[in-house]
Formats: C-alpha cells, structure tokens, sequence
C-alpha cells in the first residue's frame, strides 16, 4: 500500500515539477491552468506535511515513517523529472529558457521535499549516522551519488523504524505483566568518568525501557572520578537514601564497569550488604585494567597531572563536589585491584552475577576504544576495549555474551552510550532479561 501510495504521489508531483512546460502543452483556458497549478500546489503542500500517511501516539515513529517517505518519493521524483526533462529536450519544440526554467523549478521541489524529510530525520531518527547527513552536504548535486546517499539514509531511518515499532509493539503486548516489577528497586551505578546526568542519561534508552515493563530505577549519583572507597561512600549514602525513601527491605544493584568495584566495596567494608539483595556487575575490572597499567606506564606524568587538572576543573563545574581523575585512574591498575579482591569477598546471602562482553575487531568502536582494543589484545582472549574478559568473569554466575555479528560489542555498547540499534544485540532487551531473571529468583 506504502509502494502505490509513492508511485501515484510522485505522478502528481512529477506535474508540477514540469508545470512549466505543461502550461504550454496543455490545452486548456488560463483560469482552468491557473487552478490546476493552485490545486497541484496545495497537494505538495498537503503531501509534505502528511507524507506517508501515518497516525500514530508514538510521534517519533510517525517523523521517521513521514521522513523516510518523502526521501523516497524525492529519488523517485529526481529520476522521472531528469527523464521527462531529457524528453523535452530531445522532442524539441519548446523554447530552451522555458526548458531550463522547467528543469530548474521541478529540481527545487525535489530539494524541497527531501529537505523536510532531512529535517525529520534529523529531529527524530538516533540510527542514521552522521556521517552519511555529511557526505549528502558536499554530494547533493553530484548526479547518481546523490542518489544513493539518500536511499543509504532512507534504509537507515527504515530499518529504525521496523525495530522501533517491533519493540513498541512488545512493550504495549506485555505491559500488563511488569515482566521488570521485581520485588525490591533497582540502584543503577555507573562508572568511571560520567555522571548520572538527568540531560544525558548514563545507561541510555535502558532505564526508560525497564520502567515500562513495571521497574522501579535510582542511580547511583556517585561522582565521576575519585578513589574508590570514596566513590563506595557516596554509594552508601545513595543507598540508605533510597532504603529510606521506599521502604524496601533491600534493593538490587546494576552497576557498569567501575561501578562494580565501587559497589562491591559499599557491601563488602560499609556494611551495606544488609541492604543489598543483588549485585550484577557489567564489564567490571575486577581483577584491574591492562590499558591502564599500559597508560600509566608510557604517558609522562607531567602529561597525566595536565589532564587530571583540565578534567577535574571541567568535571567540578558540571556537578562533582570534588574528583580526582588521577587517584580514580590509578586504582585500576592490576595490582591495586588483584589486591582488592581479596578484601571484597562475596556474601553468601547475596546474588552475584558477572557479565562481560568483548570486541571483535578494532573497527568495533572508535576512540579511545579502539586503541584499547589493540593494547589488551597481548592480555587476554578477548576485551571490549578496556576491559580484558577474564577481569571481568569472576565467581561462578558468569555471562559471557556471544554477539554473532561482526563487530563484538564495546565497553560503551553494553550501557547504550550511541543509542544505537546493533544487529543481532538488543541492549534495551538485554536488561530486561536481567531484571526478569532477578524477579524470578524472587528478589
């Protein structure tokens, strides 16, 4: 329906595109042309603002879905334009001013349709890459690659709203049974050099995700850098809060990466394990972080107090009371953390899990990712650009995610740090099993 929508939209486009020639063409009187102008006129008008026909209560799915359209019938509309105006052109008969005139008027339509679609797109679609809105900048009047990047972006944005639509359509199916209710709430720590912004959330599109199907979420709020044992005492505080505020006997905790240590060391030495009925940790250092044994040793430490300095200033204004990027970097050497393990045992009356992820290729991530995906290659059998699997496997309730792709899954893949749709690895799906998981085990 979609197809024969498009085909007989751009019919109509395509006349007015050419409505310079046709009015010579065309043997009606000037008051009927003059309608049909102003009647092919409010149908552009209408078809931009309605382009694809979609009524939906998600908005965001209905600009990608009008977006995507109308890039489609843009390529359509360029090819039967040039076509027709090679036509003209070779039919001869009309005067070559009007010919460029008419030439020029129905590519500025098109441009003018894909524009708004462009405009959609940008507003809503988190999958199409910005690189491709780039390449169309500098090749929008390149014939044929022009073409081609904006069908690259209509694919995209098509693809979103498929897998979009197929996650909106499980929510809403399974909504009724708060597959995440999970019997205490949910503490979500982060890790190292971020912060639980309210602007740009630290776990992505998760966290939304979770409380749709019935889950109750904090944040850990601990500040971005810092010694662990200070961080673990931010996380105390955090939790006491939280105990306080809903009543709950316990609570679970998620925590990414540095977070784990943080949250381990709360339970283990600040007597937080009375409130604490889970711990699941992702892509955790536990046994410490190769790449930054690597950086301490090779970086100058004139360089490495620079960059502490800069970042705890800049961190300082965006909300820490007081980080130290260079304390907070140290501990996560491999012995410091080895060390630390010992002094962190598990509590048998806690549910412990560790999950862990690793890239594939250095093509996996950009920077500095990438480069720590090629320094730890040396260290392990597999990391996800920080961290080296067997840091991150501890105990004995392991997950290792085997994602088929080609590309593996980073260390900022398993938070959602891009919001980005990944074939064959579903990360808003991905928590919602570990939060089920956690409901069924009654916790």
């Amino acid at each position: 329906m979609r197809k024969i929508r498009l085909f007989f939209d751009q019919l109509l486009i395509l006349c007015i595109c050419n409505s310079v020639i046709l009015w010579t063409v065309v043997q009606f009187s000037t008051a009927v042309k003059i309608l049909i102008i102003i009647g092919l006129a409010l149908f552009c008008f209408i078809y931009l603002i309605s382009a694809g026909g979609r009524s939906d209560k998600n908005k965001k799915l209905c600009r990608i879905a009008k977006g995507s359209f109308l890039i489609d019938g843009a390529v359509i509309s360029l090819v039967l334009h040039t076509v027709t105006v090679l036509a003209f052109i070779i039919i001869g008969g009309s005067d070559p001013w009007r010919l460029v005139a008419n030439a020029l008027t129905g590519y500025a339509i098109i441009a003018i349709c894909a524009f708004v679609g462009i405009i959609r797109l940008l507003i809503s679609s988190r999958q199409v890459k910005v690189i491709k809105y780039i390449a169309l900048i500098f090749t929008w009047y390149i014939p044929v690659v022009n073409i081609f990047i904006l069908k690259a972006i209509s694919k995209s944005a098509k693809k979103e709203f498929r897998f979009e639509q197929a996650k909106q359509e499980l929510d809403d199916m399974r909504k009724e049974n708060e597959v995440c209710k999970t019997k205490y709430p949910i503490l979500m720590v982060h890790g190292i050099f971020f912060r639980d912004w309210q602007m740009f959330n630290y776990w992505g599109r998760v966290p939304k995700e979770l409380v749709r199907n019935g889950a109750e979420i904090y944040y850990g709020g601990q500040q971005s850098a810092n010694l662990i044992s200070v961080s673990a005492g931010e996380l105390r505080d955090k939790i006491e809060e939280v105990i306080k505020e809903t009543g709950a006997e316990k609570l679970n905790i998620i925590a990414h990466s540095k977070g784990g240590l943080d949250s381990r060391y709360a339970i283990s030495k600040l007597g937080m394990d009375r409130y604490v009925a889970s711990l699941v940790t992702i892509n955790t250092p536990h046994y410490g972080c190769n790449f930054v044994d690597d950086i301490l040793a090779k970086v100058p430490d004139g360089l490495l107090k620079f960059v502490a300095a800069r970042y705890n200033k800049l961190f300082t204004v965006l909300g820490d009371t007081a980080p130290d990027f260079e304390k907070g970097l140290r501990e996560l050497t491999h012995s410091n953390c080895a060390k630390l393990d010992d002094e962190l045992p598990d509590n048998p009356n806690i549910y412990y899990r560790s999950v862990m992820s690793v890239m594939k290729n250095v093509f996996s991530a950009g920077f500095p990712l990438n480069l720590g995906y090629m320094m730890n290659l040396k260290d392990g059998t597999g990391n996800d650009g920080l961290v080296v699997k067997e840091s991150a496997l501890r105990g004995k309730n392991t997950l290792m995610i085997n994602h088929k792709g080609r590309r593996g899954l980073s260390h900022g893949d398993m938070i959602d740090l891009f919001r980005e749709n990944i074939d064959g690895f579903d990360v808003r799906e991905f928590y919602v099993d570990i939060v089920k998981d956690l409901k069924e085990r009654g916790l």
